[in-house]
């Protein structure tokens, strides 16, 4: 059974008792698992059908309308009256999702010219292109915080790797460490992708990749100066004596020193990411066309003054993450903080 030490405790309970930071974890928890369960909140197919005594889940599977006694033998529309008759008229039914359009489903039945103002179909208003705002914001945070996650996780395992040589091995290797550091910080991340995305058709890997290749010097100048201090340590060196490796040294004994500083970085390169990948979409080097995002959601908003409900939506949804990661940072910050 796992069971965490002493000081891991005393971190947990400190962390705990700063009720912002405690509360905010469980709500960002609890918006992530929203926006990746977003089939089943956010969707133009049923959710599953009843009709002539079997089941049908399109979400699932494709189905034809031949299946419920349709002319078409292609996949239906389950929007439309003329299908809705055909499974209700023989004794059917339709679950659909609380929310009945997708990221990408176009609403042809506006009253009005789009973007649509909020109404009881569309409770966030509609784009420009008549796509439901709250359908699109669901499915932009869960790339946002899918890349964002991605992104930390990448950088956080090549910034460790690097300061930790770093600082460790010190001498030769630490010089020309920090010289190339120093060139490859240096280099125009913005420019690189604005030239790169004329001949690549950019994508959620191919932003990652290059994101990935600058993000991880955030946390190398933390690892590096905590292995600079944690090499020279009387455990570290009696550890040496007794004949552990260099890697067993830098695994047990300061790794997980350093990792109480790291740790409280994590919260704000999520931040940091999100931010990122939003200015990206906003300037048009980001996501595909026609990609949910809240960048994208930002630059309708620029261009529709009169539709304010979607700049509002988009300045809303961002606040509400990038100050919950802010304030799970600093719960963080002061639950490591070893003055506590």
């Amino acid at each position: 059974m796992f069971t965490l030490s002493p000081l891991s405790r005393r971190r947990f309970a400190h962390f705990k008792a700063n009720r912002r930071g405690w509360w905010s974890l469980w709500l960002f928890i609890g918006l992530f698992v929203v926006c990746l369960c977003g089939e089943l909140i956010a969707n133009d197919k049923p959710l599953a059908i009843h009709f002539k005594d079997q089941w049908y889940f399109p979400i699932v599977s494709s189905h034809l309308e031949t299946d419920f006694g349709g002319e078409l033998p292609f996949e239906p529309d389950y929007r439309s009256e003329y299908v809705q008759t055909l499974i209700t008229g023989q004794g059917g039914w339709m679950l659909f999702a609380p929310i009945p359009f997708s990221s990408d489903t176009v609403n042809y039945d506006l009253k009005v010219p789009s973007p649509s103002p909020p109404s009881s179909s569309n409770w966030l208003g509609t784009d420009e292109q008549a796509r439901d705002v709250l359908a699109r914001v669901i499915f932009g945070a869960r790339i946002s915080i899918l890349f964002a996650l991605i992104l930390t996780a990448i950088s956080a395992l090549v910034g460790i790797t690097a300061g930790a040589l770093q600082g460790f091995y010190g001498g030769l290797v630490d010089l020309i460490g920090q010289r190339l550091q120093e060139v490859w910080a240096g280099l125009p991340v913005l420019y690189l992708l604005i030239i790169l995305s004329g001949f690549i058709a950019p994508s959620f890997w191919w932003l990652l990749g290059i994101m990935a290749l600058f993000s991880w010097l955030a946390l190398v100048d933390v690892v590096r100066a905590e292995f600079l201090r944690g090499r020279n340590l009387e455990y570290v060196k009696a550890a040496r004596a007794l004949g552990l490796t260099n890697g067993a040294l830098m695994r047990r004994h300061i790794l997980p020193n350093a990792m109480t500083s790291t740790l409280t970085y994590i919260p704000f390169i999520l931040t940091g990411a999100i931010a990122t990948l939003t200015a990206l979409d906003f300037l048009g080097f980001g996501m595909p066309p026609g990609t949910a995002s809240l960048g994208e959601l930002i630059g309708q908003a620029k261009r529709n003054l009169q539709a304010p409900w979607l700049g509002l939506t988009a300045f809303c949804v961002l606040a509400l993450i990038l100050s919950l990661l802010v304030f799970i940072g600093e719960a963080c910050r002061d639950a490591f903080d070893p003055r506590s």
